[in-house]
């Protein structure tokens, strides 16, 4: 069976990105008081046109003027859950190492050639 290729994905600029994420923490009685189980998950969408070349949704990257809006009190900011603009990413592949927790290299997301031997 052939791995697929991971991908790593930045703004074109090199800025960081920020995603969308939710979070919810729930009382369970069998826990501690003060430790309740916090879960998180990021937000994802449609993909844009550069990220349907590899995966047919993507994260929601939120741009800066829309930070306080997603963290703010507003119940339902869906309109912020779009697919953000192609022409300021960038992707290439990287090494599949970087799928496995234990490897913390700092060469993991530098970017390959698919077709180099010994990678996959």
């Amino acid at each position: 069976m052939e791995k697929e290729l991971p991908y790593a994905l930045a703004m074109a600029d090199g800025r960081p990105l920020c995603l969308a994420g939710i979070w919810d923490s729930r009382a369970d009685p069998d826990n501690l008081p003060g430790t309740e189980p916090k879960t998180f998950a990021v937000v994802t969408c449609a993909p844009n046109d550069l990220v349907a070349t590899i995966h047919d949704r993507m994260p929601v990257i939120l741009h800066e003027r829309d930070y306080a809006r997603w963290l703010g009190e507003e119940l339902d900011p869906a309109d912020l859950t779009v697919p953000y603009p192609s022409e300021l990413m960038k992707i290439w592949p990287v090494i599949t190492r970087v799928n496995n927790v234990r490897h913390q290299e700092a060469d993991l997301l530098d970017p390959i050639e698919p077709e180099e031997p010994g990678l996959l």
